[in-house]
């Protein structure tokens, strides 16, 4: 428990000393990576706060690469399931097999059981197969005949969908969606990155190695260190003002939002923002979250977890507009 500016400067010195692999970390991805900054710092707070990371962007952003070079980069077990309309719940999970020689059943374990496990284009598979990998993400167990096994850590689920082909595919339900801590939107590189990323290809830097810089016991270690950063009493405030302005808006003089929001943030959203400012501080090597860490990673949190009326739809406003506006018109502590 802090209770002085002892403790956070103490928990400060920790955390600058336990937070170096993190700049390893984006150092040897930028080596394959060009650009998406942001899309690797989102998944760097997943993996930090212990939270799964649902994005969203047009192929080619080199969302699946990313994913790999971050699980390389701590020499973890990296798994990817393209989903499809036929996929079944036991190509996720596994299944059980009949062994002729040994006349028995046993389990044979699917592709869930990694510790880095893309879902590419998860929207693509019925609900079936999307229940089978959710309870996976929430219990972070599998079930496989009668036996449950726990799924090694870390384990963090990064799945995709594509927003501009809807064509075959199965809209994620609400309450799925918002078991997602983050839902990033990954955008097109600028001019001079994209200029770099022809060079790379040409020259056949993409498949350049990546080192291990960082150990599975320091991410266990680092999650620990997150959840303790200190956070004051006006900063939770702050999130709870954020959180409730999405559901009450005419009390934050919100009032013209009010037609336009069907529903807005559960309790998981004051939970997952308070956790992922956290880890967000920790990225950038302190021991205390500040207001700008809940505005960063605050569009991340929200945007999949306010839902829209049809007049909202009709006037072209966006769960990413209400957010911005919820930002602009709450009192910043």
């Amino acid at each position: 428990m802090i209770t002085n500016a002892e403790d956070i400067k103490l928990l400060n010195e920790r955390i600058q000393q336990a937070a170096g692999f993190v700049e390893r970390i984006e150092s040897e991805i930028s080596r394959v990576i060009v650009g998406q900054n942001y899309m690797v710092s989102r998944l760097l707070v997943g993996l930090l706060s212990n939270g799964h990371v649902l994005l969203e962007g047009v192929p080619g952003l080199a969302k699946t690469l990313s994913i790999k070079s971050l699980s390389q980069t701590i020499h973890a077990h990296f798994s990817r399931i393209q989903f499809t309309p036929d996929l079944l719940p036991a190509d996720v999970i596994g299944t059980m097999i009949y062994n002729q020689q040994s006349g028995q059943f046993v389990v044979r374990k699917g592709p869930i059981f990694a510790n880095f496990v893309l879902a590419d284009e998860i929207n693509r598979a019925p609900a079936k197969v999307q229940s089978a990998l959710l309870e996976a993400m929430q219990e972070k167990q599998v079930t496989i005949g009668d036996t449950t096994f726990k799924l090694d850590e870390p384990f963090l689920v990064l799945a995709t969908q594509n927003p501009i082909d809807q064509e075959g595919t199965y809209p994620l339900p609400e309450a799925q969606v918002d078991r997602f801590m983050l839902k990033v939107l990954i955008d097109y590189p600028s001019r001079s990155e994209e200029q770099l990323i022809i060079r790379q290809n040409m020259l056949g830097a993409t498949s350049t190695p990546i080192n291990q810089v960082a150990s599975i016991q320091e991410i266990q270690q680092a999650r620990s260190l997150v959840r303790g950063i200190y956070m004051d009493e006006k900063i939770e405030g702050y999130i709870l003002d954020i959180v409730f302005a999405s559901r009450q808006p005419e009390k934050f003089k919100l009032e013209k939002l009010k037609p336009l929001i069907s529903y807005g943030g559960s309790p998981r959203a004051s939970i997952n923002l308070a956790l992922a400012a956290k880890a967000f501080a920790f990225t950038k090597k302190r021991g205390y979250v500040i207001p700008d860490d809940v505005k960063s990673i605050a569009k991340d949190v929200m945007r999949h977890r306010i839902g829209l009326t049809y007049e909202a739809e009709a006037e072209n406003v966006t769960s990413e507009h209400v957010v911005e506006e919820i930002l602009r018109t709450v009192q910043v502590p």
